[in-house]
């Protein structure tokens, strides 16, 4: 039985308040009110005293306390800081050079949680965003102290005997806590064809792998089996282990023990033993029919195509300027700029920003703008690329050797005259409302009235939008500058001003602004008043409905996806997620990349954010870019498809399953063909063909069938 004490559940990320409701769900008790100390009990068991929402004193035992901690600049870290000139906030976080940026003065730069609190996606996307600030810095430099790496050569292991090793990690406790891997070890030393097998604390680490390479050097091992965690995060680096040390780095397989046995079995430990030793076996029963295979270079064309031209899609234009690479700026509107607010909560004109942003890609040579433009037809793969944009019914074809997606999303309008919106002029969204105190035609009402989550975290659309919390205080607090005698009250379900932003929380409550919490049951509703407008809600705290009056409502209303997003998806080949917004590879990993090679997203096209995190998600997609367009050639991906003429029909079926275009029957020969560069080893065609004539290199039938014969032979036990 789990309990969570909370004030506010500040689940902002991405798809965070689905995993929010699922722990609901699942029978974990939230419970608001603020907890003042904790005792042990006669028993020696801890008991925490609080206050619930209803200010009632309460006190619960538990068996288990664990204390939710912050994150703070360490002491010496600071004086690190101050002792590099580097000047920090009241709070110890240094300050930075200008908005958008990571660079704390010139030539120098912060991230990850020294530059703020945040989360793993978070921290990942600033890292990148500095590593693209730093390429941009350094760009005319750019590889003059690079050293080419040198392999040995590849040693023949065609005529050789099998001489298979097999590495079992631990991975601390995240394997062994659950699967014996001393048993699983035991197990594959007397597997055919195994010479070596070896349990290791983390397969993963550096030292593992200079002691893998020695194990394949000093035994003459011609294959190797990794049992450890998921081929999707490691495979790379063990065949670069492997191409180390002078074998072939296909002659590899990965037998994921920890996402398919010690994860999904924690309850049964003898049983995921078991399978993990199924699978291991299995592993070497593929291992011992792979062949080498080898990558075909394919060269680079120098380019990227922007799509979209907000705020991230401008930065992410300028951003690969900067470093040298021609950019095609592709803008469904008549003029670039985007969407986002006037200014920020920091004070920042945003609007003066796009002017700049605008200017700067007027005058970089690097740059094309097609305005008023789509995008119709995408072809190609990651390095080569061919797109098809039509401006304004003129059709340009563009060579390029990656994407980037900034599409944007918009703002979510009430319909139907829910609260009154579009009805009563005194109804206004936070975007209307600031647009007004920006332009100075703003007269500031007596009393405002903002109610948050408008679009937002119900069943239409059950996510967080992440910016309209900040967007209230921000707005609340220049109501306040202009007009000190203004009364405003927030209602809202959670304040979620995550991070530093807590700061302006503080300064909006000291200057007099009202926060209070409506239910998680109904929204307030808006009515009409004899002269005023009056706003309706249940009060948790009283437990009883609250009306207010209002001169003037002001709804915190949500950001959805672009509508053109569906049709993009599917030009691109891309995922979106349940909610519309697209979907990056990996949310902590990859979170800039999408699982298609050569594509990136930034802004709120992968979902609501801040500007500022806009920005900076948009220098970590051209850091990502850059992996691919800072090199000459390419090697393509090796496991590929293959067709046996001799047994190809021309039936066709591969070429109408591919997703890639990468297969195309030749009619004049009267056999399918592969065009390698585009093949991405999915294994759809294989799996299509009647015939049995296409099978991919890697993963053929044999391959495969000697896995599921192992199985066959263990049930019927031979």
């Amino acid at each position: 039985e789990v309990t969570v004490f909370l004030i506010d559940m500040r689940a902002f990320g991405k798809d965070f308040e689905r995993y929010y409701e699922r722990a609901k769900a699942s029978g974990i008790h939230f419970v608001r009110g603020r907890v003042s100390h904790i005792t042990a009990s006669g028993d020696g068991d801890p008991v925490v005293f609080y206050v619930d929402e209803g200010g009632k004193k309460q006190s619960e035992t538990f068996d288990l306390v664990v204390l939710s901690v912050g994150l703070c600049v360490p002491d010496e870290e600071q004086e690190r800081l101050a002792r590099c000139g580097v000047a920090l906030d009241g709070e110890g976080f240094p300050y930075f050079t200008d908005f958008g940026t990571r660079e704390v003065r010139p030539g120098i730069f912060v991230c990850g949680s020294l530059a703020g609190p945040k989360d793993i996606p978070g921290t990942v996307v600033e890292a990148s965003a500095v590593a693209s600030e730093v390429g941009s810095f350094l760009a005319p430099s750019r590889f003059r102290l690079v050293r080419e790496k040198t392999y040995p050569p590849e040693r023949d292991v065609a005529s050789a005997p099998l001489r298979i090793g097999v590495f079992v990690c631990r991975c601390g406790i995240n394997i062994a806590g659950v699967v014996d891997t001393k048993a699983v070890v035991e197990w594959a030393q007397n597997l055919p064809g195994v010479v070596f097998a070896e349990e290791n604390l983390y397969t993963c680490s550096q030292d593992t792998q200079e002691r893998i390479k020695a194990k394949i050097q000093e035994l003459g091992l011609n294959r190797v089996v990794v049992a450890s965690c998921s081929p999707r995060t490691h495979e790379p680096l063990f065949r670069e282990t492997l191409k180390e040390a002078g074998l072939n780095p296909y002659l590899f397989v990965m037998a994921n023990i920890r996402d398919q046995c010690s994860w999904v079995h924690q309850e049964k430990k003898e049983e995921a033993t078991e399978k993990a030793k199924d699978l291991v076996a299995m592993a070497v029963a593929k291992a011992a029919l792979l062949e080498p295979l080898a990558p075909l270079p394919v060269p680079v064309e120098k380019g990227v195509l922007v799509i979209g031209g907000g705020l991230s899609g401008m930065t992410a234009a300028l951003e690969a300027a900067r470093q040298g690479v021609p950019v095609y700026l592709v803008e469904r509107e008549k003029d670039l700029g985007g969407q986002s607010p006037p200014y920020t909560v920091e004070g920042v004109d945003l609007g003066k920003l796009r002017e700049k942003l605008k200017r700067e890609i007027a005058e970089n040579s690097r740059i094309t703008v097609f305005l008023e433009s789509s995008v119709l037809e995408v072809n190609g793969f990651v390095g080569n690329f061919e797109s098809v944009v039509c401006e304004r019914g003129t059709l340009h074809t563009l060579k390029h050797g990656g994407i980037i997606v900034a599409t944007g999303g918009r703002e979510y309008l009430p319909r139907d005259g829910a609260f009154l919106y579009g009805r009563d002029p005194r109804v206004l969204t936070q975007r209307e409302l600031e647009a007004g105190i920006h332009a100075g035609t703003f007269s500031p009402p007596g009393r405002v009235v903002m109610i948050q989550c408008v679009g937002s975290r119900n069943t239409e659309h059950p996510y967080c939008s992440r910016v309209c919390c900040l967007q209230a205080v921000k707005n609340a607090l220049r109501l306040k500058e202009i007009s000190p005698g203004t009364e405003v009250v927030v209602l809202y379900r959670d304040m979620r001003t995550y991070g530093l932003y807590e700061r302006y929380y503080t300064k909006a409550r000291e200057k007099g602004v009202l926060f209070v919490r409506f239910g998680d049951e109904a929204m307030p509703a808006v009515e009409e008043g004899n002269e005023e407008l009056l706003v309706r809600f249940v009060d948790p705290l009283l437990g009883e409905e609250v009306t207010l009056c209002a001169d003037l409502v002001v709804l915190s209303t949500g950001i959805v996806p672009h509508e053109d997003a569906p049709a993009l998806a599917r030009l691109l080949k891309v995922p979106l997620t349940q909610d519309g917004f697209f979907l990056e590879a990996h949310v902590k990993l990859r979170p800039v990349d999408f699982a298609t090679e050569g594509i990136y997203v930034c802004g709120l096209a992968h979902g609501p954010k801040l500007a500022e995190e806009s920005i900076l998600q948009a220098k970590a997609a051209v850091a990502r870019l850059m992996t691919v367009l800072s090199k000459d050639v390419l090697l393509a991906e090796a496991q590929i498809a293959s067709v046996d003429e001799k047994k190809c029909v021309a039936c066709g079926d591969c070429e109408r399953v591919c997703q890639y275009r990468a297969i195309a029957v030749d009619w004049e020969k009267g056999v399918a063909r592969v065009n390698r560069a585009l093949c991405k080893g999915c294994g759809l065609c294989s799996a299509t063909c009647r015939s049995g004539a296409v099978s991919v290199y890697g993963f053929t039938p044999e391959a495969i069938l000697s896995e599921v014969e192992y199985l066959y032979e263990l049930s019927m036990g031979t």
